[in-house]
């Protein structure tokens, strides 16, 4: 299996910066990669993505499965050229949104069945399929193994249960993409909020050789302290030598917290969802513009940004253009969301290289508590 070789800069403490290099571009860690569910990063062209510093999105491959069909953007040349998109591009395999989204699913050793929550059309996802869609049809950079997502809360049997059945998913996963020039294959680690299950599904993914280990499983309910603790259990036992990514997750705090537990890699929908409902992301915690104190506002979100959506527009225009049900408000609040979530990671990386990183996570968790 070819691996995208990791080079480690710098470290303070257990957290790490460095450059990922795949044959479409760098990545430089600790990365924050927009969701681009559907072929698009919500509300933003795909230029003003990489201009706010975004050097590798998300695509969904549930989503892109089922609309416009993963044959079909294959035949339009691969997601890559679909989206006007020149850079790496990870997918997740769909288990999270079957477990979330799909209706009616029936779970067997083979894969999972279920019916569309757009037509209600039956569809069939197992290992072999998960590992076609992405990594033939979409033309990803970055594959991930097909899992399940545990339920939680979960009894130690069915989370075991649970875990067992995604390592062998890994390992068909593996066997299905077997060794393959310029694209990459990381793993899931789960097991609810069970330290040992979650080491000895690291262990079983590292049996299985990986390009990269995901985290799974988190942000379902779990709340911050859980997260923490199954980082902190869970870390340890994977390869220093590989990327970490932690799914799904999250908030600038949570961010924070979890590369300084030697977390690489990150996605979330929060500034995109954020941004279309009138929530900018800020040092000081959430704001919602929407709230009449910024009506007369007439200064930006954030003066000292490169966005132009952060520096040049007011907060009382913002606030109007939400109250107008204007469609520019969540264009611009995603915009500002997205650059300040990669400037955050920009700044995190300096610290990390320069040894501040402890001065930035307690200025982020203060305006946590804020928020």
């Amino acid at each position: 299996m070819a691996e995208f070789p990791f080079d480690i800069s710098a470290r303070d403490g257990d957290a790490r910066t460095g450059v990922l290099t795949t044959t479409r571009g760098e990545i430089r860690t600790p990365a924050f990669m927009p969701v681009g569910t559907a072929g698009t990063v919500k509300a933003l062209y795909t230029d003003q993505v990489r201009e706010t510093g975004a050097d590798i999105i998300l695509g969904n491959t549930y989503h892109l499965m089922l609309r416009p069909g993963a044959e079909r953007v294959s035949r339009l040349g691969g997601l890559h050229k679909f989206m006007r998109w020149a850079g790496p591009i990870l997918t997740d395999s769909g288990g999270f949104q079957v477990w979330s989204l799909a209706q009616l699913r029936k779970l067997t050793e083979e894969g999972v069945k279920f019916q569309s929550h757009i037509d209600g059309s039956s569809h069939m996802l197992t290992p072999e399929r998960a590992i076609e869609i992405q990594a033939d049809l979409l033309g990803a950079d970055i594959s991930m193994q097909l899992d399940e997502c545990t339920d939680f809360p979960a009894e130690r049997p069915a989370a075991e249960e649970s875990m067992q059945l995604s390592l062998r998913w890994a390992k068909r996963c593996k066997a299905a993409f077997g060794d393959r020039e310029g694209q990459s294959l990381f793993g899931i680690v789960q097991g609810s909020t069970y330290p040992e299950l979650r080491k000895a599904s690291a262990e079983g993914l590292l049996e299985i050789g990986m390009d990269g280990y995901a985290i799974g499983g988190l942000a379902v309910g779990e709340g911050f302290s859980a997260m923490m603790e199954v980082l902190e259990a869970t870390v340890p036992h994977l390869p220093a030598a590989r990327p970490r990514y932690l799914m799904g997750v999250g908030r600038p705090v949570d961010i924070i917290e979890a590369v300084s537990r030697g977390v690489d890699m990150f996605d979330c929908v929060i500034p995109t969802r954020s941004g279309r409902h009138g929530q900018a992301w800020t040092d000081a915690g959430p704001v919602n513009v929407k709230n009449a104190r910024f009506a007369e506002d007439d200064t930006p979100l954030d003066p000292e940004s490169d966005c132009p959506a952060s520096r040049d527009y007011s907060r009382a225009y913002l606030h109007h253009l939400f109250k107008a049900g204007e469609l520019l408000g969540p264009m611009l609040l995603s915009w500002h969301n997205v650059a300040y979530y990669q400037g955050l990671m920009a700044r995190i990386r300096a610290a990390i290289a320069d040894g501040t990183l402890e001065s930035l996570r307690k200025k982020i968790s203060a305006g946590a508590e804020k928020g």
